[in-house]
């Protein structure tokens, strides 16, 4: 049986949800295999399960991992039963529930009933609950502005509730929301000025001593496991939920969806006296015929500030001229829009916003999720578990994995499209989690500016170097490294006028230990130079790619979908070994499959033939990797598939690499299989050259970048010159 962490809140709005999410995820950062239960849903549905809506939890953990919990018995139905005093039948309903959460895990997490005043019995609720299933128990609790002896006090009469005979174990607690301003109630997250504006300095003061001077955390069976601060950001709501509030038409929705709402202004003043008000993630809030306001909002938009929108109060719509003026601006992706309530009710209605996180804000989720995840004592819960099977490489594993050995290399990244909105943002982001340090290459005035408009904050010890101030020193050792082609101080000069060969140079002359690159270059400006004058490993016959598909369940490698339209036999089994390589190096164990149209030997073709040449080939080279082929897709990926088409088959139906005959073939399916299951896709990462380039999608996300900057710091530990 699992072990069993049941999580129960010591008061209201403790964040119990977040946290519950929080250990889920961090558990799965470790490889843990962890599960996630609601016994009871905090809902009044008159039935015993409510058939019109699913649980908040339950969807939330649906949505970001690929467990399916099942739908928790309602409220309504518990307390029935309760006042009917048959508790007994109830925990044997929810012990039924508990059971088909615990196939094939190391621990269950359970989310236990929120204290209600108007529902008293639900700490007792709990503790039975916590019993029946033989859970530990884990308190959440949100300090405020508690002192270390009222928290004391408070998380002993917390734990009084559990400290009957037969009652579970309490073994510590996990506190949510610390520092958060305790003058303000959910809707702290709409105020009116900024968020910094809102520190409170007794709890920073009492936030940093609960762990020394509160004596139950002394106590050796009693751990303080987290302690999560409260963070703004993550109460930023999009400008589409502040439409759904203000019951709003849209006038313009330009990027809706995407902005979010930092802080709001509501602006009546001058356009001297609001300037300072339009920064990023800002919602300005202004009567409708205030065009000097409209005006001025636009202008801003059109000088890169991502404000998260405009709200237009009083039903009053500005003039159409003034729209026209404003085009440019809507183009961008102002959101614009109108209501009917005035200034001061549409205040009032924003003040009152339910601070949860939407059922669909699935981005939002993610980074409460990652937040408490990064603050728990992960390695201590381990230790609980005293597990024993070989840990799973699950995509939050993955990335997980990939962060810390990108910390621990130290390495240097240079990014030479350094003024690209998503490059320094994911350069900020590295600098900040420490995964590389990163080198913008571009005029230090243009960078700073587009930082600026981007409400991004650059270190000042990040380093940005102006591409005029040393591309002469790399003209003499670019015609060394070219000489054999007979290339001309001034064409190399020319040619480093391009920032992709400039920062290959630094490269390749050991002042970085890699490149990013592609934002905005093809992929042929990016490898390009790379061949050039990086040139490939002795040990690889051809330049070639992977991508680390980052399905529900496991990590797959994919190779090649980038780089080789049509390979022969060699290279076909060279970009199999480079790939098993590549996973293993990233934690996958590697189980190739050479992927064609045909299994085994039921098929004949040129086509065919090839992977079955570069399957012998690639079995001689390095008989220590498990590589198998032909074999069709289904039936390296199947089991059930693999035990009628490839029974004999050491990789069949569990095959980890994927390795396909063509560029046409595996472009295709990687990005069909990305699309159409919604798969995150890290890469594409070059293999074979000495020292790591890797190449971005021109539509590369934030986090795709990061991720892509982590691969090369852990890429430039492994290539050697």
């Amino acid at each position: 049986m699992p072990k069993t962490f049941f999580i129960a809140p010591t008061a209201l709005n403790s964040g119990l949800t977040s946290i519950c999410l929080g250990l889920v995820r961090a558990m799965d950062n470790v490889g843990i295999r962890v599960s996630f239960f609601k016994p009871v849903a905090q809902s009044h549905s008159s039935s015993k399960i409510d058939a019109e809506s699913i649980d908040k939890s339950v969807q939330f953990v649906r949505a970001k991992t690929n467990l399916l919990p099942p739908q928790p018995i309602s409220l309504k139905y518990a307390q029935t039963l309760v006042s009917q005093n048959k508790t007994g039948r109830l925990m044997e309903e929810i012990i039924a529930l508990y059971h088909q959460t615990t196939v094939d895990a190391d621990v269950v997490i359970v989310e236990g009933l929120v204290p209600d005043r108007n529902e008293p019995y639900t700490a007792k609720l709990n503790a039975e609950i916590a019993r029946n299933i033989d859970a530990e128990v884990l308190l959440v609790a949100s300090p405020g502005n508690m002192t270390p002896s009222e928290l004391d006090e408070h998380l002993e009469l917390s734990s009084r509730l559990y400290a009957a005979p037969d009652d579970p174990d309490v073994i510590g607690c996990i506190l949510n929301k610390v520092n958060a301003p305790h003058s303000l109630d959910k809707s702290a997250c709409y105020s009116y000025d900024k968020a910094h504006s809102y520190t409170d300095s007794n709890s920073v003061v009492y936030a940093n001593k609960y762990d020394t001077e509160c004596h139950i955390f002394n106590d050796s069976s009693f751990k303080l496991i987290g302690s999560i601060p409260w963070r703004y950001d993550l109460l930023a709501p999009r400008t589409s939920d502040i439409a759904t509030q203000l019951d709003a038409i849209y006038i313009n929705k330009g990027d809706i969806e995407n902005r979010r709402v930092s802080f709001i202004s509501v602006c009546a003043r001058t356009i001297p006296n609001m300037v300072d008000q339009l920064s990023p993630g800002t919602l300005i809030v202004t009567p409708g015929d205030r065009e000097d306001i409209i005006v001025a909002t636009s202008m801003a938009a059109l000088n890169g500030v991502p404000l998260a929108g405009l709200v237009l109060t009083g039903n009053l719509q500005p003039d159409p001229r003034t729209l026209k003026l404003c085009t440019r601006a809507l183009d961008a992706g102002l959101p614009v829009l109108s209501t009917r309530a005035d200034t001061f009710e549409a205040a009032n209605r924003l003040s009152d916003m339910n601070g949860e996180v939407p059922v669909d804000d699935l981005d939002r989720i993610e980074r409460v999720m990652e937040s408490v995840a990064n603050a728990l004592d992960i390695d201590w819960l381990r230790t609980r578990l005293n597990l024993v099977r070989e840990p799973r490489l699950s995509p939050p594993a993955f990335r997980h994995q990939l962060s810390e050995r990108a910390r621990a290399a130290h390495k240097r990244i240079v990014l030479p499209e350094g003024n690209e909105p998503r490059t320094i943002q994911a350069a900020v982001i590295c600098h900040q989690r420490a995964l590389a340090e990163c080198i913008l290459i571009g005029k230090p005035s243009e960078i700073h500016s587009v930082a600026e408009s981007q409400g991004v904050i650059l270190p000042p010890d990040i380093t940005i170097i102006d591409p005029d101030d040393v591309r002469d020193q790399y003209i003499q050792p670019m015609v060394q490294l070219r000489k054999h082609k007979g290339l001309a101080p001034d064409m190399a000069q020319a040619q480093l006028e391009d920032n992709v060969v400039l920062a290959t140079m630094m490269v390749a002359l050991d002042e970085v230990d890699g490149l990013v690159s592609g934002a905005v270059h093809t992929t042929a400006n990016t490898i390009r130079p790379a061949l050039q004058l990086i040139k490939t490993h002795p040990q690889a016959r051809v330049v070639s790619s992977v991508f680390f598909m980052c399905l529900p369940e496991q990590v797959l490698v994919y190779g090649d979908c980038a780089v080789n339209p049509d390979p022969d036999a060699q290279q076909l089994a060279d970009i199999a070994i480079q790939s098993a390589d590549s996973a293993k190096t990233f934690g996958v164990t590697p189980r190739v499959a050479m992927i064609s149209y045909s299994t085994g030997s039921s098929g004949t073709g040129h086509d065919v033939d090839k992977v079955r040449e570069a399957t012998r080939l690639a079995q001689e080279q390095r008989p220590d990797l498990i590589i198998d082929g032909p074999l069709q897709y289904d039936a390296a990926a199947i089991e059930s598939v693999a035990r009628s088409k490839a029974p004999n088959s050491p990789v069949a139906g569990k095959a980890t690499v994927f390795v396909f005959p063509d560029l046409n073939t595996g472009n295709t399916t990687y990005k069909a299989v990305q699309r159409s299951a919604n798969v995150i896709s890290i890469g594409p990462m070059l293999q074979g050259l000495n020292k790591p380039v890797n190449d971005l999608s021109r539509g590369a996300l934030v986090e795709d970048i990061v991720f892509t900057i982590a691969l090369t710091a852990v890429q430039a530990t492994q290539t050697k010159s």
